[in-house]
This record gives C-alpha cells, sequence and structure tokens, in this order.
C-alpha cells in the first residue's frame, strides 16, 4: 500500500543526505508496483518521484514521472503539467513546456497553488511579463475564494489559503520590482497580509 508516512519519510532522508536519485526511485519502485493504494493515490507516487528526480537533476526521469502522474489521472496536490513543464524547458523542449503553460492557461486557471508555481517558473525563465500576469491571476483567486467563503475562525483551510496569498504577493511585488513598475493596490496589500 502506498503511504504518504513512507513517502514523507523518504523525502526526509534525501534531504538529510542529499541523494535525491534514490529517493527518486524507491519511490517509482513503490509507485509502479504497489497493489493497493487506498494510503496516497498512485498519481501522487508518480508526482513525487518526479520532483525527487528534478532535485537530482534528471529531467528526463522527473518527465516520466510527472507523464506517469497525468496518464493515471488520479488526485494529486498539484497539476503534474507544471513541473513537467519545468522538467521539459531543463531538457531544452521548450516548445512543449510552453504549450503545457498555454494548456493551463487557456484552461483558465483555478488553482492559486499553480499560479503560484508556474509564475515561480516563468521568473527562472527571466519571462517577468507573463510571471506578473500568472501571480496577479493568482492573487485574484485567493481574494474571490475568500469573498465566497470568509472563515473567521481561522482554520486550516483559511490558514493556508492566506499562506499562498501571502506567497503571490510577495513574488508579485518582487516581479513589479524587477521590472520597475510602481505600487499598485496589491502591492498595499502585503502590509494588510
Amino acid at each position: 500500500m502506498l503511504s504518504r508516512e513512507e513517502f514523507d519519510a523518504i523525502e526526509f532522508d534525501a534531504v538529510r543526505s542529499g541523494d535525491h536519485a534514490l529517493a527518486a526511485e524507491r519511490m517509482n519502485q513503490l509507485a509502479a508496483t504497489a497493489t493497493e493504494t487506498a494510503g496516497m493515490p498512485r498519481a501522487e507516487a508518480f508526482l513525487r518521484a518526479g520532483e525527487q528526480y528534478l532535485m537530482a537533476d534528471d529531467p528526463a526521469a522527473a518527465a516520466g514521472g510527472f507523464r506517469r502522474a497525468m496518464a493515471d489521472g488520479g488526485p494529486v496536490f498539484v497539476d503534474p503539467r507544471v513541473p513537467l513543464a519545468r522538467a521539459l524547458f531543463q531538457l531544452g523542449r521548450d516548445a512543449e513546456a510552453q504549450a503545457l503553460i498555454g494548456q493551463l492557461k487557456e484552461e483558465g486557471p483555478a488553482d492559486p497553488r499553480v499560479c503560484d508555481l508556474v509564475a515561480e517558473l516563468l521568473v527562472d525563465r527571466e519571462d517577468l511579463r507573463s510571471a506578473l500576469g500568472w501571480a496577479t491571476t493568482g492573487v485574484e483567486l485567493c481574494r474571490s475564494r475568500a469573498l465566497e467563503s470568509p472563515s473567521p475562525d481561522g482554520d486550516g483551510a483559511a490558514g493556508d489559503a492566506d499562506s499562498e496569498l501571502r506567497l503571490l504577493l510577495s513574488l508579485r511585488y518582487r516581479i513589479r520590482n524587477d521590472l520597475g513598475l510602481p505600487e499598485d493596490s496589491y502591492d498595499g496589500l502585503l502590509d494588510e497580509a
């Protein structure tokens, strides 16, 4: 059975030892051979293995993990197309990576975390204008969700949403600074967050 606890332990060991390749291989093997997935979806296992391959500087193997996560179709914590785009950029397959980002944009981003990750990827690629668009969309998604279902008691979901909003506002502010743009009303929200 796939277990988040086991995968967390593998990740912790990889951080401690620096051997992300070994962690990726172990995760990939577990995902491929598990007969029961009640503890963790197989797609998530492949996605986590792919992330470890990226940290091991093996973008080809990482792309394989992300594609397996997509093919599985199970629930995941983030759309595998985002890290797949990162792996493809690292492999020099820019057109394929851009097509994935274009696909996400065309579908209309619905997850602030995806907006954050795409914006960070585009910053790494020095495409600041596009990164600003994704960061702004993420901020708008966070704000609209907060208006739709405010949670005054500060539960975990609200805390996660507030944390994501702060990340996006900070990223957006840094991008705007790098572009030499003046502060705007969203930048002012950083003081409130």
